[in-house]
Formats: C-alpha cells, structure tokens, sequence
C-alpha cells in the first residue's frame, strides 16, 4: 500500500469549447478523507470520474492505488469503490441480491459472494430488509445499499460524489458515521459534497474548486482561519436595504436580507460597517456575531453556489 493513495497532477478535461478542468492536482494520503468542493459546473464530478477511469484526462496524470489512471485503467477500477450522486441499486432485486450480484460481477465465488453480503448488510444496518425488494426501501436505506455494494471487494480507496445528496438529517447522519468507521479502518476516502459541515466533519483536507481550478486547499480549520476570526451578519427589514447595505460595505448578500461582513481586525470592522450604514442612512435590524464556517470560506474564495 503506497503511503499517497491517490495523486492528481495538472489533469486537464474540455468538452468541445468549454475547459471543464484546467490543471488541477492535488495528493491524497492513506488512510484520509479529502473533500472536493465547488459550485455546479467547477469540474468536481469530472475529477472523479478521471481518477475512477470513466474518463480520460485530455492532459495530466493521475494514480490510484499506484495505478495510473490511463495505462492501468483495469487495475485502478479492481481497486477502488465508487457510489455516486443516485443510488445505482436494481429495484427489482433484494437487497442481498443486489450485493451478491455486484460480488458475482467482480469475480467472487457465490459462497464469498453470500458472505459479503451478510456482513455489508449488518455493518449498514439493513439485515432486516434484506430480503426485501429494493424497490421498497426508503432513500437513506437505498444510499446505504448502494454505498454497501460499492465496499463488496474491500477497496482500499472509495471515492463518494455526493452520497448524502437528497437525505433527511438523520439518514446524512447516519451515513456519515459509516464513512467514518471506513475510514477508521484504513480507507481512503474522496469526497464531494454540496453539504459544507458534511466536509468540515468528515475531511481531513479540502481542495476548492471554481470554474476548473484550485482556488484553495488546506484543512477545514485552516481554511476558516483565512477569513479572520469573526463573521458579521447583519438583518434588514427587506431586500432592497440589504441590498443597498452590502453596496455600501462591498460584501455578500445571504438570504435576500441578510448581508455578511468578513471581521478582519477585530472590533473595529464592526463599527466601520456600522458608522458607514449610520452615514448612508440604513439601519440593521438585526446583528450578529459568529465563528466562520465553510460556507463563508465557499462563499469567498468561489462564484457560484454549493453543490
């Protein structure tokens, strides 16, 4: 097992006029979780689905395991799990059927087949409903099942596009206690996500995209550290003077009333925002003070949305 288990350097992907990906690397130790963020469109999807040899780079290298992604393509995918942003389950097949068959599909024996299925369908808490139609599950059990079936050969990597995508709460908290028993057992995990605290739980590191490159890697806490020790958020009684208040203070708009102001040195960011909005004749309703997260990180360093 190589110390790195995944390498990305200067991948590069177009698709006709549009430069999807333009030169992204990063490295991904054993053992660890990266997550990939970025808004629609920054080139998340299209990294993995270049690291996991569903396409090939244009340009750049990439490895997996000690495989390269172009010349060991079948070595790569004989290593690795992948689940991506909808379960790919057969409805019409039981749970423990749709496990076999993935283990029958990468040349297990039925017995070991069977075996596997028992123990993936214990460890994800769908013994129960393990004879029953897939078809029947909820959404968090199929997610479950899918991510099951993704682990029936025991990868070493797993790459994750989105696994929590469409879950209630509790089915997202659920699943991220899984990932993080993988990942307490050895597996490395690369992860996209459209839920920034699901990242600041389960990363060890963060690369962020926007419009296919690198616009900051480092880990949760090191990233929230760039944007200064306290995030203002003041309320308006309407858009329009939300509007008009993050004019006059160059910042972003949240929530249509809401505008955010990024504390770079302290008390003294919160009564120049204050005294400028006194000055252009616009009163907050409300004012709060809080820690930054992700999202102000996201929200900065990229043009778009999470997702």
């Amino acid at each position: 097992m190589t110390t790195t288990a995944i390498v990305a350097e200067n991948l590069q992907k177009r698709f006709g006029a549009v430069k999807a990906v333009q030169g992204i690397s990063f490295a991904v130790p054993t053992g660890t979780v990266l997550g990939l963020l970025g808004a629609n469109g920054a080139g998340k999807t299209t990294v993995v689905r270049m690291l996991t040899t569903v396409l090939k780079p244009d340009a750049g290298a990439g490895v997996v395991n000690g495989f390269d992604v172009v010349r060991e393509a079948q070595a790569v995918r004989s290593s690795i799990g992948l689940a991506g942003q909808y379960a790919a389950v057969d409805e019409n097949l039981t749970g423990r059927e749709n496990i076999v068959l993935v283990g029958r599909l990468n040349h297990l024996s039925r017995a070991d087949a069977s075996q596997r299925a028992v123990h993936l369908l214990a460890q994800f808490g769908l013994t129960d409903a393990g004879d029953r139609p897939a078809r029947t599950y909820s959404g968090g059990m199929r997610r479950r099942l899918d991510l099951a079936a993704a682990l029936v050969t025991h990868p070493p990597v797993l790459f994750l596009d989105e696994p929590t995508t469409g879950l209630d709460p509790a089915s997202r908290l659920d699943l991220w206690g899984v990932i993080e028993e993988l990942v307490a057992d050895g597996t490395t995990v690369l992860l996209t996500t459209q839920y920034l605290e699901e990242a600041d739980r389960l990363a060890d590191n963060i690369v962020v995209l926007d419009q296919g490159l690198v616009v900051a890697e480092g880990t949760p806490t090191e990233l929230k550290a760039r944007l200064g020790d306290t995030v203002i958020e003041l309320e308006f009684a309407d858009a329009a003077s939300a509007a008009a208040a993050a004019t006059v203070l160059d910042a972003q708009t949240e929530a249509s009333t809401i505008v955010r102001v990024v504390m770079t040195d302290g008390p003294a960011t919160l009564r120049d925002a204050l005294n400028r909005l006194a000055a252009a004749g616009i009163t907050a309703q409300h004012v709060a003070l809080r820690q930054p997260t992700l999202d102000d990180v996201f929200l900065t360093l990229t043009t778009g949305a999470a997702a």
